[in-house]
This record gives structure tokens, sequence and C-alpha cells, in this order.
């Protein structure tokens, strides 16, 4: 990381709303749901399906969490009248868990019941160890009653070896990610190597047991795992899927496509941009220097 990177990336909180928004507009749709049918519908034009993700996590209001929970049923009839191909994400500290479990639970539950009649799909996505065991225990519940949901397992956690265990004998949908939140040494891997190598091993392990899997990443490298992992099992492009995040390695991703294999892309949506728009620039600080290069006119 260059030097101006790192001096953004400490002052960020600073940097003036309309700045950040200017750069971070790649990684977010728009602030309504009719943006991200745009983008939905040109990102099909390239060959991809999509996620479509409301902004928005960590509330503790349940009146936020209801109005979260209908804002999705919305979404799916969209999709549904659009006729478009793209299913949705949710984060279950958006959803009530801050609340209290069976409060999210309910409202989850209703999204992949209101899902499951249009013949759709919710992705019930995985934020910091705090959630972990909950998510997992959300995901499991509902499963026992519908088929199309799907969790998200993080390939820098030490636990997450063991937590594939007994998705694995299910054959769980999995959405595979290195992880984002910042989390204790005593609990991560901190070694960009380390990560990339456990990424291998849960994806192979996931791929032979026949689990979909969702390879979330636009981490050459691991792309690179993952193509050798996906011809020595000798899979089929329905098998799988890449996931990528809007604004992010668009090339790789076309690359992807052109392959032959199935993309998806997450196209995040809503009011809340700001708190994702920062910490996905955190995430890349070679795009944080952008801010600065435009705030300054370098």
């Amino acid at each position: 990381m260059d030097l101006l990177n790192k001096i953004t990336i400490g002052v960020m909180p600073a940097i003036p709303k309309p700045v950040v928004g200017k750069v971070a507009s790649r990684y977010i749709s728009g602030p309504k749901l009719t943006d991200a049918v745009k983008k939905v519908k040109l990102l099909s034009s390239k060959g991809a399906v999509a996620t479509i993700d409301l902004l928005g996590e960590f509330s503790d209001n349940p009146d936020h969490a209801t109005a979260a929970a209908k804002t999705y049923i919305e979404i799916l009839d969209t999709i549904q009248n659009e006729k478009l191909n793209a299913n949705v994400s949710v984060k279950p500290t958006h959803i009530g868990l801050k609340t209290g479990y069976d409060f999210c639970k309910e409202l989850i539950t209703s999204i992949v019941e209101h899902a499951h009649k249009l013949g759709n799909f919710v992705r019930i996505d995985m934020e910091d160890h705090t959630c972990t065991d909950d998510t997992l225990r959300l995901y499991w519940e509902i499963h026992e009653k519908y088929r199309n949901v799907g969790v998200v397992l993080q390939a820098y956690l030490y636990r997450t070896i063991k937590d594939i265990q007994p998705l694995m004998e299910m054959k769980a949908n999995i959405r595979l990610c290195k992880g984002i939140y910042v989390e204790p040494r005593q609990i991560a891997y901190k070694h960009r190597i380390n990560v990339i190598n456990n990424y291998a091993l849960l994806l192979r392990e996931l791929l032979k047991a026949r689990c979909y899997v969702g390879i979330a990443t636009h981490c050459e490298e691991v792309i690179w795992h993952a193509r050798r992992i996906i011809y020595e099992l000798d899979l089929k492009p329905d098998e799988y899927e890449f996931q990528m995040l809007l604004g992010v390695e668009d090339e790789l991703r076309e690359i992807l496509i052109n392959e032959g294999h199935k993309m998806r892309v997450y196209v995040p949506f809503g009011e809340e941009w700001y708190a994702y728009s920062t910490r996905r620039l955190k995430e890349n600080p070679s795009v944080a220097g952008y801010i600065v290069r435009d705030f300054l006119n370098l």
C-alpha cells in the first residue's frame, strides 16, 4: 500500500461525504431499488447474474428491522415482475438479530417463505464473529423447512474448517469468501497467504462433497486455486459459480464469463451507502487513494 493510500484510510472520516460518494459510487447501484434494477439489467446484458443487497447492518431498532424485511419482500416481487436473473442477500443484524434471535428468525423466515413461493433464493450473509453461531443456527433452522436458502462462510476464521463438516453432509449452498471484518488473531488468520491457502482447502472440501459453492473473490491467486480444483474434480459449470462485488475487477469478471463460468455480481442499493462505501474503500486501499486524488484534483 503506498503512502497516499495509507494516509487516505486514516483521514477518511474527515473526507466530505460527496467526495466519498463520487468515488465509491462504482460499488453501489444507487439509493433506490430502481437503481438496482437498472444495474442488474446491465449486468445481464454482459452475461452475469446478480444478487440484490439492501444496504444496512447492526441495527437494534425493531421498526427498522421490520421495514427492511418488508423491503426485501418488495425486492423479490420486483425481481419476479421485471423477470430479472437475480436473488437476494440479507444480513441478520439488519433484520433484527441484535434485537433478538427469535425476532430475527421470524423476519428472515418470512423473506425466505416469500422467495420460495416465487421460486427464488435467499442468502443469509455472514458478519463479524459475534454473529457466527447465530447466523449458522438461523440457516440450519430455516433450512429444515425451506431449501431455497444458503449461508456464507469466511475462510480467514480458524473455526470454518469445523463448520463445514455438517454442511458438507447436507450438501449446503454456501458462499465462500475470505472475510472482511477485522478479527483478533486468536480466531482468524492474519497472513494473506494463510488465508488464501485456507480458502483453497475449504473450497476443495466443499466442492468434493458436491456442495454448490459461490466462489466469492476478486483475488487472482484464489481464482487460480479455484480453477485448478474445478479442473481436478471435473466439475460442470452448473455445479458452482464465481461471485464478485459490483465495481471490483470488472476485467477479471469478464474473463471468467468468457471462459464459460457462471458469474454472480452483488448489487447493493439503499440510503445507507456511506458506511458500506467507506468499508469497501478500506478493504481496497488503491481505490481509497482515488478519493484524495479527486479531492485535490491530482
